[in-house]
């Protein structure tokens, strides 16, 4: 008996990264979940350039659902609502070693995008979707 694999989402957008001087970048992103990794979700920034490599950030599903409505996070990914005269957004702030972004991103799209996430793997039952014999066989495969 074979079983239906839960799809993957992903959804492409534009964010807006936010310089020191206030003035904002249009950054092209892919916002993605993977139910295979059911407590998370993806961001993939895109290089403009032709040979530049994609960046991905990994951050909890649930910071990010809380963050739509609350300030949410500690450390390296912190996210809060963000509204400007243009409309609604949610800011994402991205630390690490080798510096700080602050990015807009627009609520309807978050709110779209965890939407579908739900429907995929309902909110409270993502352990039923967690294969850990899979998780740690790919820990000690990279050893």
């Amino acid at each position: 008996m074979s079983t239906i694999r839960p799809t993957t989402v992903e959804v492409e957008t534009s964010l807006r990264l936010v310089a020191p001087d206030a003035t904002a970048l249009p950054v092209r992103a892919s916002l993605r979940y993977d139910p295979s990794d059911p407590y998370a979700v993806h961001v993939l920034f895109h290089a403009e350039s032709a040979g530049g490599e994609a960046v991905s950030w990994s951050f909890a599903r649930e910071l990010l659902v809380t963050g739509l409505d609350e300030p949410a996070g500690i450390g390296d990914v912190r996210v809060w609502p963000w509204a400007t005269p243009r409309g609604d957004f949610v800011a994402l702030a991205l630390s690490s070693p080798d510096g700080n972004a602050l990015f807009e991103v627009p609520r309807s799209v978050l709110v779209r995008f965890l939407r579908r996430t739900y429907v995929v793997v309902p909110r409270g039952r993502e352990s039923e979707h967690l294969d850990v014999d899979a998780a740690v066989n790919r820990l000690l495969a990279g050893r």
